[in-house]
């Protein structure tokens, strides 16, 4: 007798529908499982075994065949358990047949307990879109695969229970649906920042357009303090986004069971020593990395120039596309990646380059050669150069308490309100996201403008990405005001932030 159980798998972070299924035939005692498994899955005979002991039901002896369809895709992991655990007793008579739109997924210990797994999100949603209407899962795991909706969850503690479910002998409660509880810890606020109004005027205008940001200044001048603030002003995470950056963490095996959801944006701050593959993802099982962890969030490089040259190229072309694809030996994976990048360094490899102690002891070549760490085409592709200069004493005894972030957001959320409405009905969210067309169309300059930036173009030596870039932030800069149109006052702003000299002290 064949039996079929339906389940799920992950291929990158995107789930998938798999069969599970289990055949009993005559000769020697054995239990093969077939389908393209890796060592996690084959090793399921004997927590399957186990479990089936345990839980006081008759392990069959016959010979066993499981075959998990597609057997052309690689399985991976110990999500398989439960499927084949119900086939296999299904397929001895100890069950009846599961049924049809009903799927299994979790990992099994050898007294029978489930065992919270990762990318449950993903595959609950693959469940949802294939016609699946009841989802088995452990209990830990059911409060994340609510969010998929359309669902029925049932959390499974012990194989026990499940038995005596699908006999109809004690039947178990769906999992209520989770919802989001207002969070208990505040994120670092801006009104703890002393002085430093003109990065905190930057700051702002990152977070209302979604432009990437370059912090240079000497050590202690509140570089990293600023940059790790930036989250507080950023605007609410949508529902769409929030599930998908959810999904995102959940396969990286970072979701919390008690806070499936992620309610605020994500801030990653990877250190220097970190890889490309790191960075991108990739790895053995084709895992998302820290630009897709950070997506539609917050990616902190600190230090910039002590990361590695290849691991910053990397980071290039999902700049630009918003996307990573990640190609192994073991496939080809495309991962979101549209985050917003901030960077921190100091101006030299001593730090105190350009400072009023008069430090630094480093001469121009060696500056020089610190900032070539930084190659062109990246700094290109950041929006805003900030130079933070060291706090006065004043600025720190000063009794004024400095603006909350609280206040800074309410203006950039308005900034966002207008580019909503702005950018309805297509892809793009804010304005650092604008294709060439969109430009051409909302960044109008009028005659003063373009001799503005005419001069600009020529005296800075600006690329046509650079250029571009400038007129995005100048229409982030416009909405932050209120304006319809790009002014030249808007437009001065955002060319000064495009100065390179601050790189060279």
């Amino acid at each position: 007798m064949v039996v079929t159980v339906r389940s799920l798998g992950l291929s990158g972070i995107a789930g998938y529908a798999v069969s599970a299924e289990c055949f009993l035939s005559g000769g020697l005692p054995a239990f093969d499982i077939v389908g393209l498994p890796d060592a996690a899955v084959r090793e399921a005979r004997e927590r399957v075994r186990a479990a089936v002991k345990n839980c006081g039901a008759k392990f069959p002896v016959s010979r066993i065949t499981v075959n998990l369809a597609p057997a052309g895709q690689k399985k991976a992991g110990t999500v398989y358990d439960l499927p084949i655990f119900v086939g296999l007793l299904a397929a001895s008579g100890e069950l009846p047949p599961p049924p049809a739109e009903a799927a299994f997924l979790g990992e099994l210990s050898l007294t029978g307990a489930l065992r919270p797994v990762s990318g449950v999100l993903p595959m609950a949603l693959a469940a949802r879109e294939r016609g699946i209407r009841q989802l088995y899962v452990p209990a830990e795991n059911a409060a994340e695969a609510t969010l998929a909706g359309g669902l029925t969850v049932y959390g499974v503690d012990h194989v026990k229970a499940l038995v005596a479910h699908l006999k109809g002998e004690a039947p178990l409660s769906p999992a209520p649906a989770w919802e989001a509880e207002p969070e208990e810890a505040d994120l670092p606020d801006l009104r703890d920042v002393m002085g430093q109004e003109n990065v905190k005027r930057a700051l702002e205008i990152a977070a209302a357009g979604g432009h990437n940001l370059l912090l240079i200044g000497s050590p202690g001048a509140g570089k990293s303090m600023l940059a790790k603030r930036l989250p507080s002003i950023l605007p609410d995470l949508t529902r769409a986004e929030a599930l998908e950056v959810s999904g995102i963490w959940s396969v990286a095996g970072l979701a919390d069971p008690r806070h499936p959801l992620l309610t605020r944006r994500p801030f990653r701050s990877p250190h220097h020593t970190a890889s490309a593959a790191a960075l991108t993802g990739g790895g053995p099982a084709l895992r998302p990395g820290e630009i897709s962890l950070a997506h539609n969030g917050v990616l902190f490089l600190d230090e910039l120039p002590e990361f590695r040259r290849d691991v910053l190229e990397a980071m290039r072309q999902p700049l630009e596309e918003g996307e990573v694809t990640v190609a192994r030996s073991g496939g080809t994976l495309h991962l979101p990646a549209r985050f917003q990048l901030v960077c921190a360094m100091n101006p030299c490899r001593c730090g105190w380059r350009g400072h009023p102690s008069g430090k630094c002891t480093c001469s121009d070549r060696e500056v020089a050669k610190y900032v070539e760490k930084i190659s062109g085409p990246l700094l290109d592709r950041i929006d805003l150069h900030v130079s933070v200069p060291s706090v006065e004493y004043e600025a720190l005894r000063r009794k004024s308490e400095p603006e909350s972030s609280a206040a800074v957001k309410a203006r950039v959320d308005a900034a966002r309100a207008i580019q909503e409405k702005r950018f309805a009905g297509t892809a793009v969210s804010c304005n650092a996201h604008m294709a060439p067309a969109q430009i051409g169309q909302f960044c109008a300059l009028d005659a003063a403008g373009e001799a503005l930036m005419k001069s600009a173009f020529d005296r800075m030596g600006l690329t046509a990405r650079s250029h571009d870039r400038i007129l995005r932030v100048a229409r982030t800069i416009a909405d932050l005001d209120g304006a319809e149109a790009i002014g030249p006052e808007h437009l001065a702003e955002a060319i000064q932030y495009r100065n390179t000299d601050i790189l060279k002290g």
